[in-house]
């Protein structure tokens, strides 16, 4: 919303904003790219994420007390009867669209906004009803409309916004700004609609009459009426064509009057502006992937906060004197936090908060609200830094900290090892809601606690506050050490609710400390090598392009859709893909599909450049990731994946192409390197689970034909071909054992028979009776799919083999496409989340190997399923025999977990 479209305000008492729901959806959709706007699952998202940024900015704006969207119910209304043509011709609904309005209907839901329909009648008619009312009653009233049949509402009460460019920008249509654009007041605009037509709901006009002619018209006989009453005296073919086709006019001053006597179902007072559903806010924007949103709207529509109670605490500074007698009579678990910098693995720290645990009597206060500490670490001397560091490597002290890893990782660069975290309430936040997308510690307090709590946070999520000796900063600090502390409190009571305690305390808790280890080791690299390879890609890529600008005879920009449409669609005459806003889409997908059908040079240069522009840019991050010491320390993420697969940024080491020779190439970077002394390693060693998705689908189906082919050692996917196809196992063909091959991963990750048969180049046909031959030879597999989605729809949510939890409300939808991709999912996420359970417990049990062992040996990275290990000296056949142990023990299944591993000198090299 252009704040300078609405321009300064005067104070209303009351004010009512009125949306007209269809109209600004539809106005978003076409605004925004569909291809740019689609959740993970295939849902698109574009004329939700348009209409709700408008809604926000809005409010935001506007500030109204009173607020309602109005939809229409069906095309069918009073003025279809009086004219069947009326809104006749209109294009079909794009299927991008399909749905969208039911998400906007329930993203206002979750906003606690009204919502108004009315059988029979068009929502302009309920917005004029209501418009009326509202101003009758003294409100000040906005009507947010595309629909230009508003504009004759505008009076000194009734203002209309009007969309200006997509629904980023809206006109503010007072009387005066009608009569400027139009040439008539607002209560003259009907006549002058009626006179010109409106193609849109396909009323006709007058045929050489338009705006001017027709305000002229209005302006010298005062009104539609006197144009009418005068009519012989207006001359010429205008006036002549006017007098043919009267009866349209007259028929469309009838349809296109707004009615404002419609009986609804809502009074005025029932629009009354509440606070966002927070919790209902969380479900739904984390289904749709608002990040950016969701943060905007609590920042920005909070009654809730603004009527809260703040977290507020008493704080004192503890320097040497004194530390370590306080330290000792602090009650547990306390809340901790931290604020400083931290990155890859490092950093350092400002100040520490310590909240005592609430009941705990403070004498000094006299009181069950004990003061938090707060300490400058830089100021103590050395038995007060002693105090705190043995206070914080005492495992036996429980704490609780808000998104740990990153401020432990600080506090052991100072020399204070942190140790006894019980609970990380960010971990805990996301293992109660999986599919959230933050968790940031002032929404879950509010959410929880009830309460606003200070925190001021950079781009990166630290802990930013002023340091020069401001009190307020100590406060603020303070409160969120508390905040962390009450919360602790709540989230653990929650996560013994559903069973899930023991996955913090066990798994996520455990394998934070092993993932901040492994990031402060990072994995050295050759950066000479990756020089050569950014150059290498660069010139592939400048190839590509020359080759493909050859192909057409000109230059061209391969970077920019527009041009490419030209080339492909206008001079190359390619068939068309999907179309959007901007023309025919040129994504990676539909220019695959477009080279598969024509095999053009062209497109075949095309993908090309891409692919190596990809690999540029992929090789350049790791580039730029390099640090002093000549390690990469990527960031591991614990709760970015819902089903609990660990991630990685800054870089990315999962982007890295798993088969491909650009793959391997950049793989041979990353090599064996020295330690902190200066002591070279002797090799990498990787290992990863064979076929860990199929093991786990064996273990959960309990199907004995799987379960029989891995206790045999079998060939798997030979096996499945060969039962598949009826032959023997040596007759299954290279063809044969890839169709079976993507069908039973296919099957684990949701893959449809629609997905299989794009995946294989076969038919739909031909993809649904191989999925039916899978079936009857396997029919542990086929009952176990089925089972798992209704288990799921009765509970509405799946489990790992950990009790690990995905929360999948859509399986009960009306909206056959959110309930498709919801069942996708419920198949997907036991079988992918068991597999991050699994993995997880494998590294925690190589690394207390490593540890208890004394082994010089560490673990660096973990990408898919696969683990890096940096082998000491003289270590190799100690540290494969127990990560070969500890993996394939690290969970009982009913058929024997498998594990591959290798040696060598680069992470390519030791590949198996």
């Amino acid at each position: 919303m252009s704040t300078s479209a609405h321009g300064p305000q005067p104070e209303q008492t009351s004010t009512l904003l009125l949306i007209d729901g269809h109209s600004l959806a539809y106005r978003a959709f076409y605004a925004l790219p569909t291809d740019n706007f689609r959740t993970a699952t295939g849902q698109y998202t574009n004329a939700v994420y348009g209409f709700t940024s408008m809604l926000i900015n809005v409010l935001g704006a506007e500030a109204p007390t009173h607020v309602a969207v109005a939809f229409d119910v069906s095309r069918e209304s009073f003025r279809q009867t009086e004219y069947a043509e009326y809104k006749a011709g209109r294009a079909k609904t794009p299927p991008e669209f399909a749905g969208q309005v039911d998400l906007v209907q329930e993203v206002l839901e979750a906003m606690n906004i009204s919502v108004v329909t009315k059988d029979g009648y068009e929502a302009d008619d309920v917005l004029a009803t209501m418009a009326t009312q509202a101003a009758e009653a003294g409100l000040s009233v906005l009507v947010m409309s595309g629909d230009r049949d508003c504009l004759q509402l505008s009076n000194d009460k009734i203002t209309v916004l009007y969309p200006k460019k997509g629904v980023s920008e809206m006109a503010r249509m007072t009387p005066d700004a009608i009569e400027d654009k139009y040439g008539v007041s607002p209560e003259n605009y009907r006549g002058l609609a009626a006179l010109v037509g409106e193609s849109a709901d396909n009323l006709p006009g007058v045929p050489g009459v338009g705006p001017k002619t027709a305000a002229k018209w209005i302006a010298k006989y005062e009104g539609l009426d006197g144009v009418i009453a005068h009519i012989d005296e207006i001359g010429g073919k205008v006036g002549e064509s006017l007098r043919e086709n009267i009866n349209n006019v007259l028929r469309n001053q009838r349809l296109n009057k707004l009615l404002t006597d419609v009986v609804l179902p809502v009074e005025i007072a029932d629009t009354e502006r509440r606070a966002p559903s927070r919790e209902a806010v969380h479900q739904l924007f984390d289904a749709l992937e608002f990040r950016v949103l969701r943060d905007r709207l609590f920042a920005d529509s909070g009654p809730d906060e603004s009527t809260a109670e703040a977290f507020t605490v008493e704080t004192e500074r503890h320097g040497p004197d004194g530390l370590a007698a306080w330290l000792q009579g602090i009650g547990t678990p306390a809340g901790l936090a931290v604020s400083g910098t931290w990155r890859h693995g490092s950093g350092d720290i400002d100040l520490l908060a310590i909240a005592p645990a609430a009941g705990t009597v403070d004498a000094d206060a006299g009181n069950e609200q004990p003061r938090v500490g707060v300490i400058d670490p830089s100021a103590l001397d050395t038995e007060a830094e002693n105090a705190l560091a043995n206070w914080l490597a005492d495992a036996d002290v429980p704490k609780v900290m808000h998104d740990a890893k990153g401020p432990s990782q600080a506090l052991a660069a100072r020399g204070l090892p942190l140790r006894g975290l019980t609970c990380d309430t960010e971990l805990a936040a996301y293992l109660l809601h999986p599919d959230q997308r933050t968790y940031k510690l002032d929404d879950l307090v509010m959410r929880y606690l009830g309460r606003t709590i200070e925190i001021d946070e950079s781009d990166d999520g630290q802990l930013s506050l002023d340091l020069d000796g401001d009190a307020a900063a100590d406060t603020a600090l303070g409160s969120n050490a508390a905040g962390v502390r009450d919360l602790a409190k709540a989230l653990d009571g929650e996560l013994e609710k559903i069973g899930a305690a023991g996955l913090l305390t066990d798994l996520e808790l455990p394998i934070q400390r092993v993932l901040a280890g492994m990031e402060t080791a990072g994995i050295a690299v050759d950066s000479d090598r990756i020089a050569r390879l950014e150059d290498m890609f660069s010139d592939a890529a400048e190839r590509a392009a020359d080759a493909a600008y050859e192909t057409i005879g000109r230059q061209v920009n391969l970077g920019s859709p527009k041009q490419l449409q030209v080339v492909l669609f206008d001079e190359l005459d390619m068939p068309k893909t999907k179309r959007t806003k901007t023309g025919y889409t040129t994504d990676a997908d539909a220019l695959t599909d477009l080279f598969a059908k024509t095999e053009h040079p062209f497109l075949a240069h095309l993908l090309d450049y891409r692919d190596n522009i990809r690999l540029k840019q992929t090789v350049e991050g790791l580039r730029k990731a390099v640090s002093d010491d000549g390690r990469v320390h990527t960031s591991y993420q614990q709760t970015v994946a819902a089903t609990g697969r660990l991630s990685s940024t800054d870089p990315n080491l999962q982007n890295i192409p798993v088969r491909t020779t650009a793959g391997r190439q950049i793989r041979e970077v990353f090599v064996v390197g020295k330690d902190s002394g200066g002591r070279a390693y002797e090799s990498l060693l990787t290992a990863d689970y064979s076929q860990i998705e199929m093991r786990i689908m064996a273990h959960l189906s309990g199907d004995d034909g799987l379960q029989a082919a891995f206790r045999a050692g079998e060939d798997l996917h030979n096996f499945v071909g060969a039962r598949v196809f009826h032959v023997d196992e040596a007759d299954v063909s290279a063809e044969m054992r890839s169709k079976v091959k993507a069908m039973s991963y296919g099957l684990a990750y949701g893959l449809s028979a629609f997905g299989l048969s794009r995946q294989l180049k076969i038919s739909v046909d031909e993809a649904g009776g191989l999925r039916d031959e899978y079936f009857a030879r396997f029919g542990g597999v086929r009952d176990y799919l089925q089972d798992v989605v209704e288990q799921a729809r009765r509970t509405g949510y799946t489990e790992t083999i950990k009790g690990r939890r995905r929360y999948l409300p859509d399986l009960t939808s009306s909206n056959r496409q959110r309930r498709d991709m919801a069942e996708r999912a419920a198949l997907n996420a036991p079988i992918q989340g068991s597999a991050a359970d699994i993995m997880k417990l494998a590294m925690l049990g190589v690394d207390e190997g490593l540890r208890h062992g004394e082994l010089g040996s560490r673990m660096l990275l973990q990408v898919h399923d696969e683990v890096i290990i940096e082998v000491a000296s003289g270590e190799a056949d100690a540290v494969e025999e127990l990560v070969r142990d500890k993996m394939a023990n690290a969970y009982s299944l009913d058929v024997p977990l498998d594990v591959n591993v290798g040696h060598g000198k680069s992470w390519h090299e030791a590949a198996h």
